[in-house]
This record gives C-alpha cells, structure tokens and sequence, in this order.
C-alpha cells in the first residue's frame, strides 16, 4: 500500500469529519529495523519448526504413529525440561527416546531402575587410585545428554533421591564436591501403569521435577497393521540404523534462546495464572498444581508456537500443554477417586470453564 506523504507528514483521515489530519511521519530507520527484525524472528521460528520437522521425519522411518509423544518430547527438550512417560510395555517409549538422541547425535545412556540399584551406580564413586596414591571420582552413566531411565518406581526412594539435584541443578555432588553433567542433559523416564507390586511410588516433589508426564498408549488399529507391515521383513530392526543425524547438539541451546523471544500476551499469562490456580480452589481435588506449573506451562506453550511455525502464543498452544504439564502434579481427593474421576476430566473441566482470552 502506498502512503501519501506531504513533506515529511503523513495524512489521515479524521473518523468523524472524514477531513485529513496531518500527523507524524513514520521514521524510515525506525521502520526498517522492525522489518528487519520481524524478518529474524521468522527466520528463528522457522529454524524450530524445521528442526521438528525433520526429526519427526526421521523418527517415523521406524515408529509409526505417535506424533503427538514426539511433539511434546521435543518441546520438553528445547525447553530444558525432563519427561516421565507412562504406558504398558511394548508401545516403544524406550525406542523413541534411542531415535531422538540418533537425531541430535548426542551421548544415551540407558539405566535399568531395579530394587538393588545404588545411588553410586547412578551418579558415580570415589575411586582410590593406587598407582597415583590418591581419590578420583569415576562418574556414572548420568553423565550424558540424554538419560533413559527404564522403570523408574522400580528403585527404592534413596536411588530416586540421587536424581534430584541432577535434574534440578544439571550437576551431582559426592563427597562434598559439585561435578557439571554434560550439555545438554535431559531426562526421560519410563514407568508401567499396570503391576505396580514390588514399586516404589514417586514422591510428589520428584513428579514435579518432570517438566511433562506423557502417556503413551496403545496403537490403533490402522496403526497396528502398518507396524506389522513394516518390520515383516526386518525381524531384527535394522531401520533403526538408518536414523540420520538432523541436528547438533549445539542446536538444542540454540533453540531455546528462540523460544524465550516467542511473544506472549498479557492476556494469555493472565490465563496460564487462572488455570493453575482454579488447581488449587477445586473440591475435586485434594492437592494443586505450583507455580512451577504455570512456568511449565507458559515455557512449553511458546515451544509448541515455534514448532507451529508462529512467534506469538495462542489459547491452543496453551490448553494441549495443560495435560501433560498438570496430569502428575495434582492429586484427586479420595472421595473422587472413588467415584471413578480422573485427573484429566478435573483439568478439561478447568479449562472449560475459564474464559478463553481473545
């Protein structure tokens, strides 16, 4: 559109009298560095969106389905979050976790959570060095990019415990002194919904360490068809060596700096703020969600923008990180529970009735 301009001034049109109104002129410079700068934002987007993209490309060479478990993965990692997934075994919660670390080309390490399992076999030891005459710390798997950690209610509290600061602070500490993990680092842990005998239930203040807890589910049956058509010839699954390196590890930092810029309304912060506190005001629950909840919230819907290819936050982005974000952080009361409610219906029923912001 071109605009009438008059020695510097613009010209507008009075809403009233329809006479124009002379008015300042718009800045060139000022006007150049917004495009510029517009057109770098769209650039940064475009880098996440691409990003997922090709990972998800990637990861669908071998998993059929799931894209939703693979969309909030990734926006828990550009985040700098960690993830528990839930699901019966077999629905491949392991294997996706193996994939995304192909993707990235970063260190996994897989840990076994049994009921023997010792911290010192998690975070490392103390080591007496004979030829040197002195102590040195020999670190333990924790030490990678991206940890897997198989049934994680199956080791007794202490050994969860080790995971705290590790996953709060991306350091452990032994025998009085602070070793840095690796960058990046991210947690994803497994656990059965089903044969819970012989488990150790995660404390609530672990659960919230976990940026999201993801359920996986069975696959339809379309789904279910396509796998067997796929792997009837590769009983050994050798597609999963065909994973091709998509990104650096260096692009995980990246994409989290352009997450932080995504623009959100104060509106829709307002709106985050209310969900997590009706958490707190429901009869149907017995314990809510935290702030770090609304962080989560706020942190994984500007993800799921950028994934989108868009650099503002909208409600949607908002209420498809709501589940995930709160499903283990609030706690039914006990006469809910008996009734047969669910967490997810108390957080749809929330949702619903809040006011979407416009």
């Amino acid at each position: 559109m071109e605009n009438n301009l008059n020695n510097g001034e613009e010209l507008t049109s009075n809403p009233i009298s329809n006479n124009p109104v002379v008015t300042e002129s718009v800045n060139p410079e000022i006007l150049r560095e917004s495009v510029l700068k517009d057109f770098e934002v769209n650039q940064e987007v475009n880098y996440i969106k691409d990003i997922y993209e090709k990972t998800k490309n990637e990861i669908q060479k071998v998993i059929v389905g799931n894209d939703d478990v693979i969309k909030l993965l990734l926006a828990g990692m550009f985040t700098g979050g960690h993830v528990l997934m839930e699901g019966a075994p077999g629905v491949a919660k392991t294997l996706i976790a193996k994939l995304i670390s192909q993707c990235f080309h970063i260190d996994f390490k897989r840990i076994q959570f049994t009921p023997d399992l010792m911290p010192s076999d998690l975070i490392g030891v103390t080591v007496f060095n004979l030829q040197k005459s002195e102590f040195t710390f020999k670190k333990g798997p924790v030490f990678s990019n991206l940890i897997l950690i198989d049934e994680i209610n199956r080791s007794p509290a202490k050994t969860q415990a080790a995971l705290f600061e590790a996953m709060e602070e991306k350091q452990v500490t032994v025998d009085g002194i602070s070793y840095e993990l690796g960058t990046p680092f991210f947690v994803i842990a497994t656990q059965n919904p089903i044969d819970q005998e012989g488990t150790y239930k995660l404390p609530e203040a672990q659960l919230d360490r976990f940026l999201f807890k993801l359920k996986v589910n069975y696959p339809d049956l379309k789904n279910e068809i396509d796998i067997l058509k796929r792997f009837q010839n590769d009983f050994n699954q050798k597609d999963t060596q065909k994973i091709n390196h998509v990104m650096t590890p260096d692009a995980i930092g990246k994409s989290l700096k352009i997450i932080e810029k995504i623009h959100i309304k104060d509106e829709l912060l307002n709106y985050i703020a209310t969900i997590v506190y009706k958490t707190r005001n429901n009869g149907n629950l017995y314990m809510g969600a935290s702030p770090r909840a609304s962080m989560a919230i706020m942190k994984t819907a500007k993800a799921m923008a950028a994934i989108h290819g868009r650099d503002f936050v909208s409600p949607d982005d908002i209420q498809s990180v709501c589940y995930p974000v709160l499903n283990h952080r609030i706690i039914l009361s006990p006469e809910k529970e008996m009734e047969g409610v669910t967490v997810e219906h108390v957080i749809k029923e929330i949702i619903q009735n809040i006011e979407v912001p416009r």
